[in-house]
Protein backbone atom coordinates (compact mmCIF):
# COMPACT_ATOMS: atom_id res chain seq x y z
CA UNK A 1 0.00 0.00 0.00
CA UNK A 2 2.71 2.41 0.90
CA UNK A 3 4.02 2.24 -3.19
CA UNK A 4 0.28 2.93 -4.47
CA UNK A 5 0.09 5.73 -2.08
CA UNK A 6 3.78 7.18 -3.32
CA UNK A 7 2.29 6.60 -6.81
CA UNK A 8 -0.86 8.62 -6.17
CA UNK A 9 1.06 11.37 -4.38
CA UNK A 10 3.86 11.93 -7.24
CA UNK A 11 1.32 11.72 -10.17
CA UNK A 12 -0.83 15.05 -8.23
CA UNK A 13 2.09 16.45 -7.85
CA UNK A 14 2.70 16.36 -11.41
CA UNK A 15 -0.61 17.18 -12.84
CA UNK A 16 -0.15 20.37 -10.58
CA UNK A 17 3.32 21.06 -12.23
CA UNK A 18 2.16 20.31 -15.19
CA UNK A 19 -0.88 22.82 -14.97
CA UNK A 20 1.69 25.41 -13.27
CA UNK A 21 4.08 25.57 -16.49
CA UNK A 22 1.38 25.61 -19.10
CA UNK A 23 -0.23 28.75 -17.11
CA UNK A 24 2.88 30.64 -16.68
CA UNK A 25 4.14 29.58 -20.28
CA UNK A 26 0.65 30.87 -21.26
CA UNK A 27 1.06 34.30 -19.64
CA UNK A 28 4.37 35.33 -20.03
CA UNK A 29 4.17 34.63 -24.21
CA UNK A 30 1.35 36.72 -24.33
CA UNK A 31 3.03 39.86 -22.10
CA UNK A 32 6.16 39.52 -23.98
CA UNK A 33 6.94 42.46 -26.65
CA UNK A 34 5.35 41.90 -30.03
CA UNK A 35 2.86 40.16 -31.46
CA UNK A 36 2.20 37.54 -34.13
CA UNK A 37 0.62 39.91 -36.82
CA UNK A 38 3.67 42.36 -36.64
CA UNK A 39 6.62 41.68 -39.90
CA UNK A 40 8.56 43.49 -41.76
CA UNK A 41 5.60 44.31 -43.88
CA UNK A 42 3.15 47.25 -42.68
CA UNK A 43 -0.19 46.00 -42.17
CA UNK A 44 -3.24 48.03 -42.22
CA UNK A 45 -4.81 48.28 -38.49
CA UNK A 46 -8.27 46.96 -39.63
CA UNK A 47 -6.63 43.85 -40.87
CA UNK A 48 -4.81 43.29 -37.92
CA UNK A 49 -7.90 43.87 -36.08
CA UNK A 50 -10.04 40.51 -37.99
CA UNK A 51 -7.01 38.53 -37.34
CA UNK A 52 -7.18 39.10 -33.71
CA UNK A 53 -11.17 38.96 -33.64
CA UNK A 54 -10.16 35.52 -36.00
CA UNK A 55 -8.27 33.71 -33.56
CA UNK A 56 -9.62 35.32 -30.76
CA UNK A 57 -7.05 37.35 -29.54
CA UNK A 58 -9.69 40.26 -29.13
CA UNK A 59 -10.76 38.54 -25.97
CA UNK A 60 -9.87 39.28 -22.26
CA UNK A 61 -6.76 37.25 -21.85
CA UNK A 62 -8.20 35.68 -19.11
CA UNK A 63 -10.97 34.04 -21.70
CA UNK A 64 -8.65 33.42 -24.44
CA UNK A 65 -6.67 31.12 -21.13
CA UNK A 66 -9.96 29.20 -20.34
CA UNK A 67 -10.61 28.42 -24.16
CA UNK A 68 -7.06 27.60 -24.12
CA UNK A 69 -7.24 25.14 -21.15
CA UNK A 70 -10.53 23.84 -23.00
CA UNK A 71 -9.17 22.93 -25.81
CA UNK A 72 -5.79 21.19 -24.14
CA UNK A 73 -8.26 19.03 -22.47
CA UNK A 74 -9.67 17.84 -25.22
CA UNK A 75 -5.29 17.08 -26.97
CA UNK A 76 -6.46 20.19 -29.27
CA UNK A 77 -3.23 22.63 -28.78
CA UNK A 78 -4.81 25.26 -31.82
CA UNK A 79 -3.46 26.49 -35.17
CA UNK A 80 0.23 27.83 -35.70
CA UNK A 81 0.27 31.03 -36.82
CA UNK A 82 3.78 31.30 -38.36
CA UNK A 83 2.77 27.27 -40.24
CA UNK A 84 -0.09 28.75 -42.15
CA UNK A 85 -2.44 25.76 -43.18
CA UNK A 86 -1.03 23.48 -40.10
CA UNK A 87 -2.01 23.05 -36.40
CA UNK A 88 0.45 22.48 -33.44
CA UNK A 89 -0.92 19.14 -33.20
CA UNK A 90 0.25 18.91 -36.84
CA UNK A 91 4.26 20.51 -36.64
CA UNK A 92 4.61 18.47 -33.10
CA UNK A 93 3.89 15.19 -34.90
CA UNK A 94 5.91 15.90 -37.71
CA UNK A 95 9.13 17.09 -35.69
CA UNK A 96 8.80 15.87 -31.96
CA UNK A 97 10.40 12.18 -33.62
CA UNK A 98 13.62 14.11 -34.12
CA UNK A 99 14.22 15.66 -30.63
CA UNK A 100 12.74 12.15 -28.98
CA UNK A 101 15.41 9.93 -31.26
CA UNK A 102 18.33 12.60 -30.09
CA UNK A 103 17.71 12.44 -26.72
CA UNK A 104 16.76 9.30 -25.90
CA UNK A 105 20.08 8.31 -28.21
CA UNK A 106 21.79 10.83 -25.99
CA UNK A 107 20.63 9.56 -23.12
CA UNK A 108 22.06 5.67 -23.41
CA UNK A 109 24.96 7.15 -24.98
CA UNK A 110 25.42 8.86 -21.25
CA UNK A 111 24.72 5.63 -19.73
CA UNK A 112 26.72 3.46 -22.07
CA UNK A 113 29.79 5.55 -21.30
CA UNK A 114 29.17 7.56 -17.88
CA UNK A 115 28.28 4.11 -15.79
CA UNK A 116 31.31 1.50 -16.64
CA UNK A 117 33.76 4.87 -16.55
CA UNK A 118 32.12 5.58 -12.84
CA UNK A 119 32.30 1.63 -11.75
CA UNK A 120 36.08 1.79 -12.95
CA UNK A 121 37.23 4.72 -11.44
CA UNK A 122 35.75 3.76 -8.03
CA UNK A 123 37.43 0.48 -8.17
CA UNK A 124 40.56 2.09 -9.05
CA UNK A 125 40.01 4.66 -6.05
CA UNK A 126 42.93 7.16 -5.81
CA UNK A 127 45.11 5.04 -8.54
CA UNK A 128 46.26 7.27 -11.55
CA UNK A 129 43.59 5.64 -13.93
CA UNK A 130 40.94 7.30 -11.62
CA UNK A 131 42.33 10.49 -11.93
CA UNK A 132 42.66 10.75 -15.50
CA UNK A 133 39.30 8.90 -15.31
CA UNK A 134 37.53 11.83 -13.65
CA UNK A 135 40.05 14.49 -15.07
CA UNK A 136 37.94 13.71 -18.62
CA UNK A 137 34.90 13.92 -17.05
CA UNK A 138 35.70 17.10 -15.56
CA UNK A 139 36.51 18.42 -19.11
CA UNK A 140 33.38 16.80 -20.10
CA UNK A 141 31.50 19.09 -17.78
CA UNK A 142 32.97 22.43 -18.57
CA UNK A 143 32.53 22.36 -21.76
CA UNK A 144 28.66 22.66 -23.21
CA UNK A 145 27.08 21.61 -26.45
CA UNK A 146 27.39 24.67 -28.40
CA UNK A 147 31.38 24.02 -28.14
CA UNK A 148 31.53 19.77 -28.29
CA UNK A 149 28.92 20.17 -31.56
CA UNK A 150 30.97 22.13 -33.88
CA UNK A 151 34.10 20.14 -33.45
CA UNK A 152 32.54 16.91 -33.58
CA UNK A 153 31.39 18.27 -36.78
CA UNK A 154 34.36 19.69 -38.10
CA UNK A 155 36.65 16.56 -37.09
CA UNK A 156 34.38 13.42 -37.77
CA UNK A 157 31.83 15.12 -40.81
CA UNK A 158 34.16 17.20 -42.82
CA UNK A 159 37.66 15.91 -41.83
CA UNK A 160 36.88 12.46 -41.60
CA UNK A 161 33.84 12.37 -43.46
CA UNK A 162 32.73 9.34 -41.44
CA UNK A 163 29.23 11.04 -40.98
CA UNK A 164 26.82 13.75 -42.59
CA UNK A 165 26.93 17.25 -40.69
CA UNK A 166 23.39 18.62 -41.92
CA UNK A 167 19.98 17.41 -42.18
CA UNK A 168 17.96 14.51 -41.24
CA UNK A 169 16.13 12.68 -44.07
CA UNK A 170 18.81 9.62 -45.12
CA UNK A 171 21.81 11.53 -43.13
CA UNK A 172 23.73 10.55 -40.22
CA UNK A 173 23.82 14.17 -38.83
CA UNK A 174 21.76 12.58 -36.18
CA UNK A 175 24.71 10.11 -34.43
CA UNK A 176 26.87 13.52 -33.96
CA UNK A 177 24.06 15.07 -32.25
CA UNK A 178 23.41 12.61 -30.30
CA UNK A 179 26.77 11.81 -29.41
CA UNK A 180 27.48 15.37 -28.73
CA UNK A 181 24.45 15.35 -26.06
CA UNK A 182 25.70 12.23 -24.73
CA UNK A 183 28.79 13.03 -24.11
CA UNK A 184 27.75 16.20 -22.22
CA UNK A 185 26.00 14.45 -19.17
CA UNK A 186 28.17 11.04 -19.14
CA UNK A 187 30.35 13.07 -17.56
CA UNK A 188 27.73 13.66 -14.65
CA UNK A 189 27.06 9.96 -14.48
CA UNK A 190 30.57 9.18 -14.20
CA UNK A 191 31.08 11.06 -11.40
CA UNK A 192 28.18 10.70 -9.83
CA UNK A 193 28.39 6.53 -10.18
CA UNK A 194 31.97 7.04 -9.10
CA UNK A 195 30.46 8.87 -5.43
CA UNK A 196 27.72 6.18 -4.94
CA UNK A 197 29.78 3.19 -5.51
CA UNK A 198 32.65 4.76 -3.33
CA UNK A 199 29.92 5.02 -0.20
CA UNK A 200 28.38 1.56 -0.76
CA UNK A 201 31.66 0.08 -0.81
CA UNK A 202 32.70 1.69 2.55
CA UNK A 203 30.17 0.12 4.28
CA UNK A 204 30.22 -2.54 6.59
CA UNK A 205 28.19 -5.24 4.54
CA UNK A 206 31.13 -4.53 1.93
CA UNK A 207 33.99 -5.31 4.57
CA UNK A 208 31.95 -8.51 5.93
CA UNK A 209 31.93 -10.11 2.37
CA UNK A 210 35.19 -9.07 1.71
CA UNK A 211 36.65 -10.83 5.07
CA UNK A 212 34.41 -13.89 3.55
CA UNK A 213 36.60 -14.40 0.85
CA UNK A 214 34.29 -13.12 -1.97
CA UNK A 215 35.42 -12.29 -5.09
CA UNK A 216 35.93 -8.60 -6.17
CA UNK A 217 33.86 -8.37 -9.46
CA UNK A 218 31.39 -10.52 -7.28
CA UNK A 219 31.17 -7.52 -4.45
CA UNK A 220 31.63 -4.95 -7.00
CA UNK A 221 28.16 -5.75 -9.18
CA UNK A 222 26.26 -7.93 -6.90
CA UNK A 223 26.48 -6.21 -3.68
CA UNK A 224 27.95 -2.46 -4.30
CA UNK A 225 26.10 -1.91 -8.05
CA UNK A 226 22.24 -1.65 -6.80
CA UNK A 227 23.10 1.15 -3.90
CA UNK A 228 25.75 2.95 -6.19
CA UNK A 229 23.12 3.07 -9.09
CA UNK A 230 20.65 4.91 -6.79
CA UNK A 231 21.68 8.14 -7.64
CA UNK A 232 22.16 7.74 -11.22
CA UNK A 233 18.66 7.06 -11.46
CA UNK A 234 17.43 9.90 -9.60
CA UNK A 235 19.54 12.00 -12.04
CA UNK A 236 17.89 10.42 -15.34
CA UNK A 237 15.24 12.72 -14.97
CA UNK A 238 16.94 15.76 -14.95
CA UNK A 239 19.36 14.78 -17.63
CA UNK A 240 16.71 13.97 -19.81
CA UNK A 241 15.39 17.86 -19.39
CA UNK A 242 19.16 18.96 -19.95
CA UNK A 243 19.26 16.15 -23.31
CA UNK A 244 16.22 17.67 -24.46
CA UNK A 245 16.90 21.57 -23.70
CA UNK A 246 20.37 20.95 -25.30
CA UNK A 247 18.81 19.42 -28.43
CA UNK A 248 17.79 23.18 -29.07
CA UNK A 249 21.29 23.92 -29.64
CA UNK A 250 22.36 20.56 -31.42
CA UNK A 251 19.60 20.67 -33.94
CA UNK A 252 20.26 24.40 -34.71
CA UNK A 253 24.41 23.21 -35.32
CA UNK A 254 23.61 20.18 -37.52
CA UNK A 255 20.00 21.99 -38.94
CA UNK A 256 17.72 18.74 -37.50
CA UNK A 257 14.40 19.91 -37.81
CA UNK A 258 13.14 19.17 -34.48
CA UNK A 259 10.92 20.97 -31.85
CA UNK A 260 13.76 23.12 -30.75
CA UNK A 261 14.04 24.87 -34.12
CA UNK A 262 10.36 25.34 -34.35
CA UNK A 263 10.42 26.55 -30.67
CA UNK A 264 13.38 28.78 -31.60
CA UNK A 265 11.34 30.09 -34.48
CA UNK A 266 7.89 30.44 -32.73
CA UNK A 267 9.73 32.57 -30.12
CA UNK A 268 10.93 34.83 -32.47
CA UNK A 269 7.56 34.95 -34.53
CA UNK A 270 5.46 35.00 -31.81
CA UNK A 271 3.44 32.19 -32.96
CA UNK A 272 1.52 31.74 -29.26
CA UNK A 273 -0.20 27.98 -30.08
CA UNK A 274 3.25 27.00 -30.94
CA UNK A 275 4.84 27.96 -28.02
CA UNK A 276 2.48 26.59 -25.62
CA UNK A 277 2.35 23.55 -27.62
CA UNK A 278 5.61 22.70 -27.63
CA UNK A 279 6.40 23.62 -24.04
CA UNK A 280 3.54 21.58 -23.39
CA UNK A 281 4.86 18.48 -24.90
CA UNK A 282 8.69 18.71 -23.75
CA UNK A 283 6.78 19.63 -19.73
CA UNK A 284 5.05 16.25 -20.11
CA UNK A 285 7.39 13.79 -20.89
CA UNK A 286 9.99 15.32 -18.55
CA UNK A 287 7.38 15.23 -15.54
CA UNK A 288 6.66 11.43 -17.06
CA UNK A 289 10.30 10.90 -17.17
CA UNK A 290 10.82 12.32 -13.86
CA UNK A 291 7.83 10.31 -12.66
CA UNK A 292 9.17 6.67 -13.66
CA UNK A 293 12.53 7.70 -11.98
CA UNK A 294 11.14 8.35 -8.47
CA UNK A 295 8.94 5.47 -8.51
CA UNK A 296 11.95 3.54 -9.17
CA UNK A 297 13.82 4.99 -6.91
CA UNK A 298 11.26 4.04 -4.23
CA UNK A 299 11.38 0.80 -5.21
CA UNK A 300 15.16 0.48 -4.41
CA UNK A 301 15.15 2.17 -1.38
CA UNK A 302 11.83 1.32 1.09
CA UNK A 303 12.79 4.60 2.46
CA UNK A 304 11.97 6.91 0.13
CA UNK A 305 8.22 5.62 -0.21
CA UNK A 306 7.63 5.51 3.08
CA UNK A 307 8.69 9.67 3.25
CA UNK A 308 11.35 9.21 5.46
Amino acid sequence: MEIVRYIASRLAQSLFALLCIVTITFFLARLAPGGPFLDEKKIPPHLIEQMQKAYGFDQPLIVQYGLYLDRLIHGDLGPSLGNKGFTVNEVIAESFPVSFTLGISGLFIALVIGIPVGVFAAARRNTAVDYSLMTLALIGICLPTFVIAPLLGEIFGLRLGWFDVAFWEGSTAWILGAVTLGLYDSAYIARLTRGAMLDVLSQDFIRTAKAKGVAPLTILFKHAFRGGISPVVAFLGPALAGLLGGSFVVETVFNLPGLGQHFIKAATNRDYWLINGTVTVFAVLILIMNFVVDVVQAWLDPRIRAGK
